[in-house]
């Protein structure tokens, strides 16, 4: 019987690395179901306090997560190298994916000129003692920000590998294991695994177009939210963008819990046409990244984390035992790239280029009485009855659209459609088969 579910071992440790070979492996289906704790004791002649042990090893390490009645199932997207994709499905050569939330390659600047520019400067080979976080690039980075509105005056900078690279060194210096974290609901995908890889807990918060629900914020802080992390633009997946309204009462709330981690997540960074609405610092830890990714190109892998001296200390220092530092080939190139006029433009006009695009989609939508929102960045969310269904007729009509199910936590169903791959000229065919798949059985469209 215990070859039924492909699973073996003697202890919990190993009934639990044998369930994560397995998920390795490809052996089980993102999603499916373990056995029930004593149904595989019984297969395994093992006691059940065992499995169960062994099932809670995999849910602090983000392998499986437990829904109430449905049981133990294997996570969505796991954090293991798998041999299958999680919940993305291979697109085929006759269908647009528009699922991928990636820039689009067309708008990104080349990045030959720059280095090419800065082969003279690098000087000689570094070595460990001498390669560091560039002061020059630190004082751009905060000249930066200030003149974006973001209160640095005062604040510690340090650069990073990435937005999640800084979240996720921030999470561990401040919180332990089963801490949990307020997080927006639908949010980013990866954060909800990076919360559940660090056996932290998830406490979902509502979102609407002004950013998170100060209500319930609220209801999180006070089920004793250890870290808040908010999107303050172009949130992934629904594109909202926090007001400067929401920024003031949420500003509120945060005051009367000063010890809360408060990380606040700019990666549209440049891409974003309206100014951030930045709520700290309010707390006493306190943090803003903002990331070169999408406006610059995913493949720098360098952000910029500003926030209290304790805060980035800690960052850095870990930094310092794990990775060392960002190279600093990276670290001139970005410096570069801010400074060269003819890439400001570049990437001023594919922000002016993605907000068409993202407008056109979202106004044609709602002329077919498609209820869509995204208020900045390059993604639009579309509420839908039935994400399976959904998802499966655009497909047929040509497009791949993310489910929901990547994003969300105890929010309502959608989708989320990536208009980076696709132009103007593309959108009234997009809106029609959108329509059609927003449909619920009935065949009336949701308003």
């Amino acid at each position: 019987m215990a070859e039924q579910y492909q699973v073996s071992g003697e202890t919990a440790a190993e009934i639990s690395a044998s369930i994560e070979a397995g998920v390795v492996r490809g052996d089980w289906v993102f999603g499916a179901a373990l056995p029930p704790v004593r149904v595989l004791a019984g297969a395994l002649h093992v006691s059940p306090a065992t499995v169960a042990k062994a099932y809670q090893e995999l849910r602090h390490r983000g392998v499986v997560e437990t829904e109430g009645r449905r049981g133990t199932r294997i996570r969505g997207r796991p954090p293991v190298a798998s041999s299958r994709s999680a919940l993305h499905l291979a697109v085929p050569a006759n269908v647009l994916d528009l699922s991928s939330g990636e820039p689009d390659l067309r708008l990104l600047p080349p990045l030959g000129p720059a280095l090419h520019a800065i082969a003279d400067s690098i000087g000689p080979p570094q070595g460990y003692t001498s390669a560091v976080t560039m002061p020059e690039l630190v004082e751009a980075a905060r000249a930066r920000l200030l003149d974006h509105g973001v209160p640095v005056e005062g604040a510690a900078i340090t650069v990073t590998g990435s937005t999640l690279d800084s979240i996720e060194r921030l999470l561990t210096a401040h919180l332990r294991p089963g801490d949990a974290v307020a997080v927006e609901d639908p949010g980013w995908a990866n954060m909800l695994d990076l919360i559940a890889a660090l056996g932290m807990r998830v406490l979902p918060v509502e979102m609407d177009d002004q950013g998170p629900a100060p209500e319930s914020l609220a209801a999180a802080l006070h089920a004793g939210a250890r870290a808040v992390m908010i999107t303050v633009r172009a949130q992934n997946p629904t594109g909202a963008m926090v007001s400067a309204a929401r920024a003031g009462e949420l500003r509120g709330l945060l005051a009367e819990h000063p010890e809360v981690l408060l990380v606040e997540d700019d990666h549209a960074a440049e891409l974003a046409v309206e100014p951030p609405h930045v709520i700290g610092p309010v707390t006493r830890w306190w943090a803003f990244v903002r990331s070169a990714s999408k406006p610059f190109g995913p493949d720098l892998r360098i952000a910029v984390l500003a926030g209290d001296e304790t805060s980035v200390a800690r960052v850095a220092g870990r930094m310092r035992i794990g990775t060392g530092w960002v190279s600093t080939v990276s670290q001139r190139l970005l410096l570069r790239l801010w400074r060269d006029a003819g890439v400001t433009g570049w990437i001023a006009e594919a922000a002016r280029s993605y907000g068409t695009r993202r407008a056109a989609l979202i106004d044609l939508l709602r002329e077919h009485g498609v209820p869509a929102s995204g208020a900045a960045g390059i993604n639009v969310w579309v509420p839908v009855p039935d994400e399976t269904h959904a998802v499966a007729a655009l497909r047929d009509a040509g497009y791949a659209v993310a489910p929901g199910a990547r994003f969300r936590v105890a929010s309502p169903p959608g989708v989320r459609i990536t208009v980076s791959p696709l132009d103007v000229p593309d959108l009234p065919a997009l809106a029609r088969a959108v329509t059609a798949a927003a449909r619920p059985a009935g065949g009336i469209v949701m308003r």
